[in-house]
């Protein structure tokens, strides 16, 4: 290819691969310089991870979290190309799609995210729930409308992983569910939210508690049925019935990139440089889930979306830097803090010297990731419909 015609195919279309996608279409390339961008996901919609919750709740509609990618990319210059990879090769540097197609490339950026290990224990495969793309949200959805329907007395949900999403998941559900739900957090350790901050943490005690959602702390889950649940704990098992298992749990690299011949962490992410790219292979920027990556100062820079969000502006400079003959520039992770959603109406927010809970914690987080969306565009239809809603109501009361 020639640099006129040079192409990048980003492979992910969540935050690191979508903003890095309209980051690069901001960027001041010469006429002559500027590239094919092909953003490749398996989905048709780019999905705002940290409110998927809210779906769970009624709080928000599929299509204010969850943009179809030609909406996002309208009058970008960005090709959508929806298809799964079926896999790379990096040395005639050739992106191959489960349809057959092709896609050459000058510069690859890797940012397919992680999924959920769902082969961790027995019956884990055929009877628990991830929740981490829309369709696990429409699924869970459908499992919950056929078990309120029902004339069962109660639903008994078990929530596996006392870590973020478990949490922000039990609060929703019970939420939801009401006097009819019999919620359980499932935790293999001796607290939950480990890596949160104290007042976080505290925070979260208190909204479950509050919501009567049972916690197992120091639990291992042995076994799922169909409806039940095998828990162990101080070495004596437990069989318990349940009506919905929610596995929350871990995180891989999806084999696809954990099988490329390149440098790899014990964990299968791969590892880069501060500059966001695969080590050995300067052409192939990785980021998000997948990377294994340390910044400008050293520090380890953790796999969210703050971070991944964070990445794209980087990926993007040092990609334009690297094809118009620039230096590049080292990755400088800043954490602004860690936001919660505690239920309907409660969330908690820690960062930048400032701590908070409840009502106005949970306004400033929806103000944040209004902010955090796409584009100006959606923002403001976004914007616009939360501002507009509340007035529809009391109108039509």
């Amino acid at each position: 290819m020639t640099e006129q015609t040079a192409r990048i195919c980003i492979l992910g279309g969540g935050f690191g691969g979508l903003y890095t996608a309209l980051r690069l279409s901001q960027l001041p390339w010469e006429k002559s310089q500027r590239p094919e961008i092909v953003l490749v996901d398996r989905d048709d919609r780019f999905l705002f991870t940290p409110l998927l919750y809210e779906l769970v709740t009624g709080e928000l509609q599929t299509w204010e979290i969850a943009p179809p990618f030609p909406e996002i990319l309208a009058n970008t210059g960005v090709r959508f190309c929806q298809g799964v990879v079926a896999g790379i090769d990096i040395e005639e540097q050739r992106v191959y799609l489960q349809d057959g197609s092709e896609l050459p490339y000058d510069r690859l950026v890797l940012a397919l995210g992680g999924e959920t290990p769902l082969d961790l224990v027995p019956g884990a495969a055929e009877y628990a729930l991830p929740f981490r793309a829309i369709a696990d949200a429409y699924y869970l959805e459908e499992r919950l409308r056929v078990l309120e329907e029902s004339d069962a007395d109660k639903i008994r949900v078990a929530v596996v992983g006392g870590g973020y999403c478990g949490v922000e998941l039990a609060c929703k559900l019970a939420d939801r569910l009401g006097e009819r739900g019999r919620l359980r957090l499932i935790e293999l350790g001796d607290m939950i939210l480990r890596t949160s901050p104290d007042f976080n943490r505290e925070a979260a005690d208190k909204a479950l508690a509050d919501r009567g959602v049972w916690i197992d702390l120091e639990t291992n889950v042995e076994s799922i049925g169909s409806d039940t649940i095998s828990l162990l704990y101080k070495a004596q098992v437990d069989t318990i019935p349940v009506d919905l298992v929610l596995w929350t749990v871990g995180g891989r690299v999806t084999p696809v990139v954990s099988t490329l011949p390149l440098k790899h962490n014990q964990g299968g992410q791969l590892v880069v440089t501060p500059m966001l790219q695969v080590v050995d292979h300067p052409e192939i920027f990785a980021l998000g889930d997948l990377a294994d990556c340390r910044d400008a100062e050293s520090q380890q820079v953790p796999t969210t979306a703050q971070a991944a969000f964070q990445q794209s502006d980087y990926a993007a400079w040092n990609i334009w830097a690297s094809l118009t003959d620039r230096p590049l520039l080292p990755f400088r992770y800043y954490p602004y803090g860690e936001m919660m959603t505690l239920g309907t109406d409660n969330a908690t927010f820690t960062g930048l010297g400032v701590k908070l809970d409840g009502m106005f914690a949970y306004t400033l987080r929806r103000l944040a990731y209004l902010y955090r969306l796409p584009t100006l565009n959606h923002q403001m239809k976004v914007g616009l419909n939360w501002i507009a809603q509340p007035l529809l109501e009391l109108l039509s009361t």
